[in-house]
Formats: structure tokens, sequence, C-alpha cells
């Protein structure tokens, strides 16, 4: 399976998570997040980071859970572009994208 480059745009929602995350961790280890998520911390340093920049929707609900985070907050916080306005799409169809 061919998996396609991202656009500018998922990117962009990629660093907003990452950011969002790591606001919300706080002082708390990226090792005992990680690991209540059920996933390893290399993993979660690299959604904070951006480096993973669409992960899967089990991963960010996880994560989500473990830190005290609405899956609504999470969503309005990532689809806020710079200049106020949301991502082009149906909430449906960034949803599906985001959760590939």
């Amino acid at each position: 399976m061919v998996r396609l480059p991202l656009t500018p745009e998922e990117v962009e929602r990629g660093q907003r998570l990452g950011a969002l995350l790591r606001r919300a961790r706080g002082e708390r280890s990226m090792l005992l997040t990680a690991l209540e998520a059920g996933l390893s911390p290399e993993t979660l340093r690299k959604i904070e980071s951006g480096r993973i920049a669409t992960p899967a929707f089990p991963t960010i609900a996880a994560i989500a859970d473990v830190l005290g985070l609405s899956l609504d907050a999470v969503w309005s916080e990532i689809n806020h572009s710079g200049d106020g306005a949301g991502l082009a799409g149906s909430g449906h169809d960034t949803i599906e994208r985001l959760a590939s």
C-alpha cells in the first residue's frame, strides 16, 4: 500500500495536535503518559513533535483519555487554523482522514 504525501493542512493539524498534547501533559512524565495510553514513549514523542501528523484515531482517543481531554476539545483545537477558520471539507471527511 502506498501512502500519499501529507498535505500542508495535515502537517499543520499534526503540529497543532502535538502542541495541544504537550500543553495538556504539562509536567507529567512522557513515559508514564505513554504507558498509561498503551503506546511507546517514542510514539508519543513523535506525535507531540508533529513527526506523526496523522495518528490513528484510537491512539488519539487513548492519549486524550489519559490526559483528561474530551475528543470534542481535541477536534476543535486541531481544526482551528491560524486565520480563525476551520479546515476545508466536511467534518466527516476530515475525521475519516484523521482516523486513517
